[in-house]
């Protein structure tokens, strides 16, 4: 068995290093590397499934983790992972994943007494092909290539939330203290009462995800990192929005399960995040986008956000329709509270028929109706920005909208002052549609108009 083993780690470890010294492609590199990690955590979660369903189990061995023995999880992680994307060019993805399961089906076993395997282990075999490698094998092709940027966005907050969420607090309560079934053994609404704060404690970091993809180009992930500098939505608040979000949801975790090895792991974050990462990536970002990072860092904080946000440049501009109830209503509540950087507008001066509220940032990154105002709400203050960022949360923004559109206020075309404003009931099921939301309007270059009536 100990032979078994360390060709398991070897083969494809010498493989990978003789692949990978060809690859001058740093970003390349990074996407393997990532691809890496996400065979790593789902190989782990599929040795859960595994044991639970009699696909395989692994016979006692010394260096093992929950049973699986630690070499041959790494040299399977790198078999589904960095190798297949390092020779992304010679290897289409279905040609990978065939070559994958057959490499699996003859060594799977030829691995016994190492590896015993159950009478439906085909099953696990292709669960792991698609659920585990293929994930792992999109994250990393599109990040090495950089292309789908909305796929291995998705894909790499898929990977940091199973990352942050199961696998670092499993790995915690295996070497250290603490347990899921504290956390399991709550009731109901308790449960949900943790979910509401969790997913609180999230919605910074979603929104920072959210604004390096639309408004930067790129990902959280360092060797996959955005074009152009953001300091809108999260960032406008706090340098390090997510490392934020992600040591709080730590702390939150031990806490339900108490774990004093998990309020380790966290401080260990943030004095890596300090000490390390930190300086590194100032480093980076001030070659990168010189004085314009160096004025921003003048003004936003790492960990301790600021009450009013940043809003450097052309101010941004939410048109609205301001003989209309709820959109007069929204006008009167954003001006009284002085929003920062940004203009609104009456949506009837614009160069185009406006259906839907708009909002066009001062880059000319535009969105509509309630996903509109949601922005609108990060230039008053960070209570209200908070509100805005879970409004336009996946899901819940396309719910507020159809609330919005049924029972408030309907998509109408911006109408001459005095004119009724149209409400659910008096809107045709026959009228136009609405034009895209992907559009955006060009900013009126007069100043403000006054504040609607009533």
């Amino acid at each position: 068995m100990t032979v078994a083993r360390w060709l398991s780690l070897g083969v494809p470890l010498l493989a990978v290093l003789a692949v990978g010294a060809r690859e001058r492609d740093r970003a390349a590199r990074g996407a393997a590397l990532l691809a890496f990690v996400a065979a790593g955590v789902g190989i782990a979660a599929l040795h859960e499934v595994a044991r639970t369903a009699g696909w395989y189990a692994f016979a006692p061995v010394d260096g093992a983790y929950r049973g699986m023995p630690v070499d041959l999880w790494i040299g399977w992680a790198v078999l589904w992972g960095p190798l297949p994307v390092l020779l992304r060019r010679l290897l289409p993805l279905p040609v990978a994943l065939g070559l994958l399961l057959w490499v699996d089906v003859v060594a799977m076993p030829a691995l016994h007494p190492l590896v015993h395997l159950g009478p439906h282990w085909l099953v696990g075999e292709v669960a792991g092909l698609l659920l585990v490698a293929l994930p792992a094998q999109l994250l990393g092709r599109s990040g090495a290539d950089r292309r789908r940027l909305r796929t291995r966005t998705l894909l790499q907050v898929g990977l940091f939330t199973a990352l942050l969420l199961w696998f670092l607090p499993s790995l915690a309560f295996e070497l250290g203290d603490g347990s899921w079934a504290r956390l399991t053994g709550l009731n109901r609404t308790e449960l949900l009462v943790l979910a509401q704060l969790a997913l609180l404690t999230a919605t910074p970091a979603l929104a920072a995800v959210a604004e390096f993809a639309t408004r930067g180009g790129g990902t959280p992930y360092p060797w996959d990192p955005p074009r152009r500098l953001v300091t809108t939505g999260p960032y406008a608040y706090l340098a390090n929005p997510m490392q934020l979000s992600a040591v709080v949801l730590l702390l939150l975790t031990a806490a339900v399960t108490r774990s004093a090895t998990l309020v380790l792991a966290a401080v260990s974050a943030v004095a890596f995040g300090a000490a390390v990462a930190g300086p590194h990536e100032r480093h980076d970002l001030r070659a990168r986008y010189g004085d314009s990072w160096l004025s921003y860092r003048r003004q936003v904080r790492d960990w301790w956000p600021r009450w009013r946000p940043y809003a450097p440049g052309p101010s941004a501009v939410l048109w609205l329709d301001d003989d209309c109830g709820p959109c007069a209503a929204i006008w009167r509540m954003l001006a009284r509270r002085h929003p920062v950087g940004l203009r609104i507008r009456p949506a009837r001066e614009n160069d185009r028929v406006l259906w839907r509220a708009e909002y066009v940032g001062g880059d000319g990154h535009a969105q509509r109706g309630v996903a509109a105002v949601a922005r609108a709400l990060e230039h008053v203050h960070l209570g209200w920005a908070v509100v805005g960022w879970a409004v336009r949360l996946p899901g819940v923004a396309w719910l507020a909208q159809l609330v919005t559109d049924a029972m408030i206020a309907p998509p109408h075309p911006a109408r001459p002052r005095g004119a009724p404003c149209p409400t659910p009931s008096s809107v045709s099921l026959t009228a136009p549609s609405p034009p895209s939301a992907n559009t955006a309007s060009r900013a009126s270059p007069h100043g403000p108009s006054p504040l609607p009536r009533g």
